[in-house]
């Protein structure tokens, strides 16, 4: 099990944003997080990263126990995850190939050749084959975030959480972006994925989880509001949590 949380509670700073939490995720998996605007959502994904502390419950992601793991430690937790945002965060004084380099080069990759190869091959899964040469601000918002993913995926990481990675985007973008999330789903890795565009529930099925009330609740039925399934205006969509 990739994800372990049992009777965890969220806090930013000391206000609790989310209580007793159960949270599980395998391997494979694709899960969406749903909820509006300051439901928790963004400070749920920030903890499995080491980014908000945890202090109460059980939590295991990777095997890391992230109620003892010591500041020094969060490196090799985050090593091994890949991580994309809604705003990209691309080095823009850099081309698309020196910013995957980079990453290498900061992960323990030595070889050159090893390096080139393994640019490519994430080049050539996320469709930006040809895209390697360009700085990121003559690339579209699309094709950022598809080099976001590609620098995601750089270590062949089991877990791969998406903070609103279509949330600046366009609706047809924002499919392709998904399905190709859901490609590297199926080469193995867990996605994690928050979203407030509900239509692409329907057109790339995963687990659901809603952030709401300061639960977290798994949605069996997106389309049944008797499991608990509240629609969610599209305007939210670009507001960070």
């Amino acid at each position: 099990m990739l994800i372990n949380y049992n009777s965890v509670n969220v806090y930013q700073e000391a206000q609790e944003v989310l209580s007793n939490i159960n949270f599980q995720v395998e391997k494979g998996e694709f899960v969406y997080l749903i909820g509006k605007v300051g439901s928790g959502k963004s400070s749920l994904l920030k903890t499995l990263y080491g980014e908000l502390p945890l202090h109460e419950g059980e939590a295991h992601v990777m095997g890391f126990d992230l109620l003892h793991l010591k500041q020094k430690h969060l490196p090799q937790l985050r090593r091994r995850l890949g991580v994309i945002f809604q705003d990209f965060q691309l080095l823009t004084d850099r081309t698309v190939e020196a910013n995957l380099r980079f990453v290498l080069r900061a992960t323990g990759w030595k070889n050159n050749v090893d390096i080139t190869q393994r640019i490519q091959e994430v080049l050539d899964l996320v469709g930006m084959s040809t895209k390697g040469y360009k700085y990121p601000n003559e690339l579209s918002g699309g094709e950022q975030q598809r080099i976001a993913i590609a620098r995601a995926i750089l270590n062949r990481p089991e877990l791969i959480l998406a903070d609103e990675p279509t949330g600046n985007l366009d609706a047809e973008t924002s499919r392709n972006i998904t399905e190709l999330l859901h490609k590297v789903c199926e080469q193995g890795s867990a996605v994690v994925m928050i979203t407030h565009n509900l239509h692409l529930l329907d057109m790339f099925p995963g687990r659901v989880y809603q952030c709401k009330d300061h639960h977290l609740t798994e949605i069996v039925d997106t389309g049944d509001e008797a499991d608990g399934y509240e629609p969610i205006d599209d305007e939210e969509d670009t507001i960070d949590d």
